[in-house]
């Protein structure tokens, strides 16, 4: 084969790094960009935060002489000889008597205990036999958070069968009454009606109605589920007044008790930007502590020399020019949140004065069309950012959704549909609930034309139950 030369000229488009570090600063979440800024600022001598700008946003220090509690300041050169320092001035430490506050300091510096360490310090106070106590283990490391048993008795003796020497299950049977015994009451249930059993059996013998609970319990839970009155009124013998006392005391037990044990990890959420209603008219604004002020350590930039090829001034020169990409990036980042959020308040100022029945039908496309940016950048601003509304905190992603014909041609947005739904069953006869059939007529009484179908679909999405399980006796 001959070899030869050719040129050929061709366009390609190359994502700079600068583009790469300014598409990854967008899309990062408000906790995921403080951890890049602080590698940034650990791992470039160039960079540094403005202290300036810090300072300057920090309220100023009124220059009294007395502080808002009433104490003096400015300290006299010396106290009178026949007074205490009480006598003059107020202790700046709390008084001892203040358990509330003691009580939130303990919250905030204790961890959480977890169900099944709960029950096994309960375990070790009780005096029992190191069979038991193995078995006791067994039962305990087999309960989910909510406090029921994620495996049936069967098979936690199946297990245990092999490691302990002739063992019963009758055995197995005894060592799960004892540890039902623990608190809180009604944990360690095989199923929802041993939760509400051991909670009744726990209840005084004055407690009105104790035994016909524990009959219902028992023998007729499946009815009390389907709501079915009649059924249980014939069944049990009593009147519906006193099946209401009976329901009334089964409704006060805990059926989740290791819930409240549990302890739930709390995921706070930093918004990205403020609305409020300045004369009239819906102001946005950035948090700005989501991100300090950056800039050039102007000490080590004057060390750089132009002619100097030196390996420690050409580092400092890649450290400058970096520098000056992160800085340039996260400016970028932070017009482009700032442009998209008022774009989205200016397409939902609706919801912001009326609510979530208001909210009109938004697509990213429309976004991107009038800031002149590509959907994929209007996604990856929207994603894990928050605004923090009168409303409430609500992510870029909420103001997004499909939408649902009306009659005057119009649309409306789904998450109003939710909304009208969430109201119409708020406001319902607990007695009568709403079917979706009827809730699909009220809405097209509204204009909106949408299915029965639909209204089950939003209905469940939404954690709703269906209108025979929405039933009330009481």
């Amino acid at each position: 084969m001959k070899q030869s030369l050719q040129l050929r000229i061709g366009q390609n488009l190359t994502m700079t790094p600068q583009l790469q570090q300014a598409i990854k600063l967008l899309q990062l979440s408000t906790l995921d960009l403080q951890q890049e800024i602080q590698q940034a600022l650990e791992s470039n001598m160039m960079l540094e935060v403005d202290e300036d700008v810090v300072g300057s946003q920090e309220e100023p220090k009124a220059e009294t002489e007395v502080s808002s509690e009433g104490s003096q300041t400015d300290l006299p050169d010396e106290l009178p000889v026949d007074s205490n320092w009480e006598d003059v001035f107020e202790s700046s430490l709390p008084p001892s008597s203040a358990p509330a506050e003691v009580a939130e300091f303990e919250f905030q510096h204790t961890k959480s205990v977890t169900l099944v360490e709960h029950l096994l310090q309960q375990l070790d106070l009780i005096l029992i036999s190191e069979r038991d106590q193995a078995i006791a283990v067994a039962i305990i490391d087999a309960v989910n958070t909510d406090g029921y048993l994620s495996e049936t008795v069967e098979e936690i003796y199946q297990g245990l069968f092999t490691q302990l020497e002739d063992l019963e299950f009758d055995e197995v049977e005894a060592v799960l009454h004892r540890v039902q015994n623990f608190d809180p009451v009604g944990v360690v249930a095989k199923d929802l009606a041993d939760c509400l059993m051991i909670q009744l059996q726990k209840l005084a013998e004055t407690v009105p109605y104790k035994q016909q609970a524990i009959d219902l319990v028992r023998r007729h839970l499946n009815e009390l589920a389907s709501h079915d009155q009649a059924r249980l009124m014939r069944r049990l013998g009593l009147s519906e007044t006193q099946l209401k006392q009976v329901i009334a005391l089964i409704r006060s037990l805990d059926p989740k008790p290791g819930a409240r044990i549990e302890g739930v990890v709390s995921q706070y959420i930093v918004p990205d930007v403020f609305v409020k209603k300045l004369k009239g008219l819906w102001v946005v604004s950035l948090n700005p502590d989501i991100a300090p002020k950056l800039r050039v350590n102007s000490g080590y930039s004057n060390l750089i020399k132009r002619a100097d090829n030196s390996k420690d001034n050409v580092s400092m020169k890649e450290h400058l020019q970096e520098a000056r990409w992160f800085i340039k990036s996260l400016h970028s980042r932070n017009d482009t949140l700032l442009r998209v959020a008022k774009s989205i308040i200016e397409k939902q100022q609706a919801f912001f004065d009326h609510g979530a029945i208001a909210m009109k039908p938004l697509v990213l496309r429309d976004i991107a069309e009038e800031l002149e940016l590509h959907e994929s950048t209007i996604s990856r601003v929207t994603t894990q950012k928050y605004m923090h509304t009168p409303n409430g905190i609500v992510e870029f992603k909420y103001f997004f959704s499909s939408h649902v014909s009306t009659e005057g041609g119009g649309e409306c947005s789904a998450i109003a549909i939710r909304a009208f739904i969430k109201e119409l069953v708020g406001n319902e006869n607990p007695a009568k609930p709403l079917s979706d059939s009827k809730m699909s007529d009220l809405l097209k009484e509204k204009g909106i034309n949408i299915a029965r179908r639909t209204i089950a679909k939003y209905r469940e999405a939404m954690s709703i139950q269906s209108s025979s399980q929405r039933k009330r006796l009481l």
